[in-house]
């Protein structure tokens, strides 16, 4: 009676062990997708959040160029006025409005480039991280499920 006893108990040790290695290497790949899919995430935002202070960095830097070329031609503008030559005074000053609108522009082209261009990135490493991720869930699936059947 003891033997019966010992043989199915012994069976059960053998396969126990087994099946928690199955689980631990089914949690272990759930748990190593996540961590691409997150690390590849935080990546994603840092590239993104560079470009886009990048851009505001370039946008504040020509949008004070043109308030400084205009200010300079209002001057010239104005000593030109008050040495009689109206005509000169309204060209230097449309001129310095036109230099310093244009470089306002730029600057939000270039801002708006880059801030496309990191959400483009960010979007791109997220979908990669969620491939992986569902990539390696399937594989986790399939492995235990081939495990299973073998048992």
């Amino acid at each position: 009676m003891k033997q019966l006893i010992g043989l199915p108990l012994l069976v059960a040790s053998l396969a126990l062990p087994t099946s928690l290695f199955a689980q631990e290497d089914s949690i272990r790949s759930h748990d190593h997708g996540d961590h691409v899919e997150e690390r590849l995430d935080h990546k994603g935002d840092r590239i993104e959040s560079k470009l886009d202070n990048k851009g505001d960095r370039i946008e504040e830097r020509l949008d004070n160029k043109g308030d400084r070329i205009n200010d300079r031609l209002d001057q010239r503008a104005e000593r030109a006025a008050s040495n009689g030559n109206e005509k000169l005074a309204e060209r230097l000053d449309r001129k310095g409005d036109r230099i310093d609108n244009r470089l306002d522009h730029k600057g939000e082209r270039i801002n708006e480039s880059l801030d496309t261009k990191g959400e483009k990135i960010n979007s791109r490493l997220d979908n990669k991280g969620e491939r992986i991720d569902r990539r390696m869930d399937q594989r986790a699936k399939y492995k235990k499920h081939k495990k299973n059947k073998n048992d």
